[in-house]
């Protein structure tokens, strides 16, 4: 039988879709060449911003289209679904099996069938686990069995896709910070940390299919805390310590350590020492200001101020000078004046980000952000995001250029698909490199000599080892 997944949204749904996947290919299902082929669609949806909702209801539209078509129903339109009529023309009715995952079929978990009569689960947060009872149902041609939702979050034995060289490794999941303007916590639920020896099992799992570098994942990896490991419990900073000898210990294929998200206010001190001296941990890192003034950032709740994420971006630079930073932005907030949005303006200059994800804001129903008075106008938003991602390209390319003439390390991972006789790889500091390289070099380290910059890509030259 054979899958296909859209995954929309952050990196934790990514890993979720990869644990999914491994679970089909266990079974011997295939990847689908197209979604009209498939027999069963998963969508795991996001819920951060109304636009990543109103895209995933036009899919599920186009969808529910596909699916009477594969049923062969009267009246059914076969346009935009030119391949799946084909294939019915061929072998007459085909089932489709629609299942919706992620943060939106948390959300609406209640009402999404019922809108969406098509679609044969909603899979929420807390009912993963049940994907080997979905599959078996599927498999035998049952009625679409009942999904009830476990009391405790269930991580995946493993993330790993096929094939890859970098993969996650969820650590966390959830979220206990509440900011005033972000519905994860209501639907990720409170923070749940993955114990210590999982993690460790799974990193012996990736050591054995050659991985070569890894992404600890969370809503906050910062709070990582697993209680029982060893007396007094783990933070973040022990587990990363842990990690990183083990794969020592183990001699893995594994060399690079990331990690993403992390919230400023949890950035220790005993974490930059570590980053600053562990040969594995990679020294990009993308640490979320969200706001240059602390009026904002206190009415997002986000818990730090202005001066307290910038004295920790000056520890940051002070410790690891081969540092590279990227963060968040958001345009925008209820109540944000011209001065507050200044003070965005130049903390970005100041900080001198590699890159930034910018955006404005957008109200969630039923936070609290999207009750308060004085929300800003969607002319002001706009021309407040297009200055400061103006602002950012010029900051991008002044601090990318400053790294051509290097030698870098990099993990080559793809061919180019503008030009065949290079290969794309990576830096430490999350970078791309185009350079001319045999296939074979495709999931090895090489040493490159980074020659120019070409828009936000290096181009380099192969160093003999």
């Amino acid at each position: 039988m054979t899958y296909f997944f859209e995954t929309y949204g952050c990196e934790m749904n990514i890993a979720e879709s990869a644990s999914v996947e491994q679970l089909l290919i266990s079974r011997g299902w295939t990847k689908a060449s197209d979604a009209q082929l498939s027999d069963v669609i998963i969508i795991n949806t996001c819920s951060v911003r109304a636009t990543a909702e109103t895209r995933i209801y036009g899919r599920l539209g186009f969808y529910t289209g596909l699916k009477k078509l594969r049923n062969g129903e009267p009246g059914a339109k076969s346009r935009n679904m030119e391949i799946a009529a084909e294939y019915v023309q061929k072998n007459g009715s085909v089932p489709l099996t629609i299942i919706v995952m992620g943060c939106m079929a948390e959300r609406l978990l209640k009402t999404l069938q019922k809108e969406w009569p098509a679609v044969d689960y909603v899979v929420g947060t807390y009912a993963k686990n049940k994907f080997g009872d979905i599959i078996q149902a599927v498999e035998n041609h049952e009625t679409p069995v009942e999904i009830e939702e476990e009391p405790v979050y269930t991580f995946a034995a493993t993330s790993y896709e096929e094939g890859a060289f970098s993969t996650f490794v969820p650590i966390m999941h959830g979220c206990n910070n509440f900011c005033t303007y972000c519905i994860v916590p209501y639907v990720r639920g409170r923070e749940v940390s993955r114990p210590v020896s999982q993690i460790l099992h799974e990193i012996d799992i990736l050591s054995k299919r050659g991985v070569k570098e890894i992404t600890l994942l969370g809503q906050n990896v910062n709070s990582y805390k697993d209680a029982d490991y060893r007396p007094g419990g783990t933070n973040f900073t022990e587990l990363l310590r842990i990690i990183s000898r083990h794969i020592d210990e183990i001699h893995s294929s594994i060399e690079w350590i990331r990690f993403e998200s992390s919230n400023p206010k949890d950035f220790s001190d005993e974490l930059i020492d570590l980053i600053a001296n562990d040969r594995h941990i990679c020294r990009g890192l993308h640490i979320a200001v969200q706001h240059g003034s602390t009026r904002v950032l206190k009415a997002m709740n986000r818990r730090y101020t202005r001066e307290s994420y910038m004295e920790l971006v000056d520890k940051l630079k002070s410790r690891i000078p081969d540092l590279a930073l990227t963060t968040d932005i958001m345009l925008g907030f209820p109540g944000e004046t011209e001065q507050d949005f200044e003070e965005v303006v130049s903390l970005m200059q100041k900080v001198q980000y590699e890159s930034a994800f910018m955006y404005y804001y957008n109200p969630r129903e039923g936070t609290p952000a999207a009750k308060m008075e004085n929300q800003i106008d969607m002319e002001t938003k706009k021309a407040r995001l297009q200055k400061i991602i103006d602002m950012q390209l010029d900051i991008t390319k002044k601090v990318m250029s400053a790294r051509v003439g290097q030698t870098v390390k990099v993990l080559a991972d793809i061919v180019s698909r503008d030009n065949k006789e290079e290969l794309l790889g990576k830096t430490e500091q999350n970078e791309r490199v185009a350079f001319k390289g045999a296939v074979s070099l495709i999931g090895t380290f090489v040493n490159v000599h980074i020659d120019s910059l070409n828009g936000n890509t290096f181009k380099g030259t192969v160093l003999k080892a």
